[in-house]
């Protein structure tokens, strides 16, 4: 079975009335589990409650958790989400946790190397000892997968410069694409050309831009791809970015054609905007009826 590793956070989404477990390096991990892929997840808990139940939970889904490090002093990390009346999530990220104190050690480099991608986000470098963890693991990595997070204030564009520049693959949402060009002082407002810019810049040939409720483009090996979305009643967008992901890169790692993984991870995103939480349960033929009766709607 192949191997892929999530680096980052994890923690807790504390929602108005009830926690779930999330992170999005954690999230992506999950899902993948689901898509049969072995799955480490390299994080940080504290030595608390919160923590071993994240453990627990994580093991019970089929995570590989023994590259989680547990901290001493600091505690599990948590989150307070927000709604609005649409479901679009708002964060408030205690710092410092755990997960800010990620350290390398030797297993961690052996799960990198052996694995067939390494998944990150930004959010786990706002501290530079996570952040000098991750320079040092991308050095092992076959292929780098870079899942931008714009968290304010939790980065620099200089850092998401730098990330960008280590990596084979770089997905990001419409809005942080904006962001991205704006600070690189590049005006178009057409997500082609901003993505045929920041490939330039970068040197990537593989990016994938989610458009929300109006589905994603992907820039794959210099072709183009798009999906226009799949309808659902959103209950909250928590965790549907972190699933498309994950379904995305599954399927590309497998050799898919890119259209049909495209159109594959724009289902899992919808049907996990459709229900609570980040890290819902989904089969394998939930997602092939919601694609199959999402098509007849259409027609």
């Amino acid at each position: 079975m192949a191997i892929i590793t999530c680096f980052g956070e994890v923690l807790w989404d504390v929602f108005p009335t009830y926690k779930k477990i999330g992170g999005a390096p954690l999230n992506v991990a999950l899902r993948l589990q689901s898509f049969d892929y072995n799955t480490f997840i390299i994080s940080r808990i504290g030595n608390d409650e919160l923590g071993e139940e994240l453990v627990e939970y994580s093991k019970e889904k089929g995570v590989d958790t023994s590259a989680i490090q547990v901290d001493s002093t600091l505690k599990t990390g948590v989150v307070n989400v927000s709604l609005d009346n649409n479901g679009s999530a708002s964060y408030e990220i205690e710092y410092p946790v755990a997960w800010d104190k990620i350290e390398v050690t030797n297993k961690s480099i052996t799960i990198v190397k052996s694995s067939e991608a390494l998944i990150f986000g930004s959010l786990a470098c706002r501290d530079n000892v996570s952040k000098d963890t991750l320079l040092q693991l991308l050095k092992y990595a076959p292929f780098k997968v870079f899942d931008v997070n714009l968290r304010p204030p939790f980065y620099s564009m200089n850092l998401i410069l730098e990330l960008m520049n280590l990596s084979d693959f770089i997905k990001c949402n419409d809005e942080e694409l904006s962001k991205i060009c704006r600070a690189l002082h590049f005006d178009s407002t057409a997500i082609i050309e901003q993505v045929k810019f920041l490939s330039q810049h970068t040197d990537t040939c593989q990016i994938c831009v989610t458009k929300g409720k109006d589905g994603a483009v992907l820039f794959y090996k210099n072709q183009w791809y798009t999906h226009s979305g799949y309808p659902v009643k959103v209950n909250d967008t928590v965790g549907a970015g972190d699933s498309f992901l994950a379904a995305l890169i599954s399927k590309l790692l497998q050799r898919e054609a890119p259209k049909e993984a495209l159109s594959f991870a724009t289902a899992v995103g919808a049907l996990v905007a459709s229900k609570e939480g980040a890290n819902p349960a989904l089969s394998q033929l939930e997602i092939v009826n919601f694609v199959r009766n999402s098509a007849k709607n259409i027609d």
